[in-house]
């Protein structure tokens, strides 16, 4: 399976991240989810910071590119297979270092690759 990690997870049901959490989970895809605050989207918790998480396959980020700072070096070191830009989240020097480490960058919307298989 494709463990997945969400950055900018919100308990609010309108986001595109907590769309996309939901989403994940009714394609049976682990997710660990990151937002502001501690909350839950269905049956995941979102949890805050940076903290310790291992077998990331994909991280799809939610958080525009000045949000993204103190991730940068956190998403690196899990050493994902891939990382989706979703729409407004393209960072060009995540994509530069990503690359140079040998991890794919996407510029797609998750929500659209799960639903044209894609994922």
């Amino acid at each position: 399976m494709k463990k997945t990690l969400v950055i900018g997870a919100s308990p609010n049901p309108l986001r595109y991240a907590t769309k996309a959490v939901k989403r994940l989970r009714e394609y049976d895809i682990e997710v660990v989810a990151i937002g502001k605050r501690e909350t839950t989207i269905g049956d995941v918790e979102v949890i805050t910071g940076t903290p310790p998480v291992e077998d990331i396959h994909t991280v799809t980020l939610y958080v525009g590119p000045d949000n993204q700072e103190p991730y940068i070096e956190y998403i690196l070191s899990l050493k994902p297979k891939r990382i989706i830009f979703n729409p407004g989240t393209y960072n060009k020097d995540l994509e530069k270092k990503a690359e140079k480490a040998g991890i794919e960058t996407i510029e797609d919307c998750t929500l659209v690759m799960l639903s044209m298989d894609e994922y």
